[in-house]
């Protein structure tokens, strides 16, 4: 029998299916950003909880659509489109349509989060072949809060996808899906080809293939073909670069003790500085030292979103020196900056085998970024507990978790030392 990667090579899709937000425009940008510009401080603060609760699982996708676009009610329909026009695509989306409709294949756009003309639209200017969105109540040219349509309902995007199926003359066995959160996953069980884009831990783990920054990267895996041989880009060492650059903090520490208050001050008022910053830039205001840094650092599909891994990285620093005795503090922190940065560059440089519980992280760079964390570990505790902690990192770097794994080795590694001390 033939194995599952080899199965994958022989399949040639005939339909490709895109989720929208965060695969094809960035993720949570238009209602965060663009439309939110027309609503008052309270509306805006009720879309944030809405969503807060649908991404913990504490509110149905239904509902939280409901109480999101309810905010928006009295709003101008072509108001809401205008907004629309002004969000970017992801890095390469075009090119990626262009090829795939130039090798012969259909596409499909569908959104929970994006209404029908919207999608329209995006579909014309992809030349996408179907397109399924939600559907806006609207009189007299204004939008009066409702929504209603498959996608919002449970297994409503699986619904849409079978319609296109039957539409197009197609079953399962010709589809292959790119998409990012565990609101496609009703999709998955219709199509022969998974494809994680940036995914969500669920995705992390029930995907076929998972595909991290450029978006072109998926065609290999459609088209049947050996992925492409990896290579770091300038964004990837200068983002890596930041990443282990910040071990002189706990280095710095143990040389000038008197400055533990300062240095934890300085990265909490950095962190408020870059929070700014991303919120400005989101809005086409650069700040010139934070906002340059961004666009030179961030990973592609997130350049137009707002950057939210060097907030965890900052917190997770923060914690390991307020919440851990020193010892144990300075050790979190060499286990993450050394160990993660240097793991994603041997994994992006080297990687060959992902982890079957988490195909976004490479056993190549989790073995590279353990034996660079053990190291710096030990320059605070001794070498069986810096072998100990940096274990206990690493393997929580490389689980799919909903927590961001700036804050997870920061954790696991201080409370498995706490344990041994």
């Amino acid at each position: 029998m033939a194995s599952k990667r080899n199965q994958q090579t022989l399949f040639k899709p005939r339909l490709v299916v895109f989720d929208v937000e965060g695969v094809l425009i960035p993720k949570r940008r238009y209602l965060l950003f663009e439309a939110s510009q027309s609503l008052s401080l309270f509306s805006f603060i009720k879309i944030l909880w809405a969503g807060f609760l649908y991404e913990v699982g504490l509110r149905p996708l239904k509902s939280a659509l409901k109480k999101i676009f309810k905010q928006l009610r009295g709003l101008a329909l072509e108001e809401l489109f205008l907004l629309y026009k002004k969000v970017p695509l992801i890095p390469n989306v075009k090119e990626v349509f262009e090829k795939l409709k130039a090798s012969g294949y259909k596409t499909a756009l569908i959104s929970s989060g994006l209404p029908q003309r919207f999608l329209e639209y995006l579909a014309d200017e992809l030349n996408a072949d179907q397109v399924v969105g939600l559907n806006l109540d609207v009189k007299n040219g204004y939008f009066t809060g409702r929504i209603s349509g498959d996608v919002i309902e449970t297994d409503g995007k699986a619904l849409a996808l079978r319609k296109i199926l039957e539409k197009e003359g197609l079953t399962p066995n010709d589809c292959a899906l790119v998409a990012d959160d565990r609101n496609n996953l009703s999709m998955f069980r219709l199509c022969a080809l998974r494809i994680g884009y940036n995914p969500d831990f669920l995705l992390s783990i029930k995907s076929d293939v998972v595909v991290k920054g450029n978006l072109q990267e998926i065609l290999p895996s459609i088209a049947g073909d050996a992925a492409a041989e990896r290579s770091l880009s300038k964004r990837d060492f200068i983002r890596e670069s930041v990443h282990i650059g910040s071990f002189l903090v706990p280095v710095v520490l143990v040389y000038i003790p008197w400055s533990y208050g300062l240095i934890v001050l300085l990265i909490f008022g950095v962190m408020w500085i870059y929070i700014i910053s991303e919120l400005l830039r989101i809005q086409g205001l650069n700040i010139p030292l934070t906002s340059t840094l961004t666009w030179n650092a961030t990973i592609e599909h997130e350049m137009y979103e707002f950057v939210t891994a060097p907030i965890f990285f900052a917190v997770g620093i923060i914690l390991a020196l307020v919440v851990f005795p020193t010892s144990v503090g300075y050790a979190t922190i060499a286990i993450l900056t050394l160990g993660d940065g240097f793991a994603s560059l041997f994994g992006k440089k080297f990687g060959k085998h992902a982890f079957p519980y988490n195909k976004g992280k490479m056993v190549e760079g989790t073995f590279f970024g353990f034996l660079f964390a053990f190291v710096g570990a030990w320059f605070f505790i001794g070498p069986l507990k810096a072998l100990i902690g940096a274990t206990a990192g690493l393997f929580a770097e490389t689980l799919p978790t909903p927590i961001n794994d700036n804050l997870t080795i920061i954790l696991v590694s201080g409370l498995v030392l706490l344990i041994i001390l």
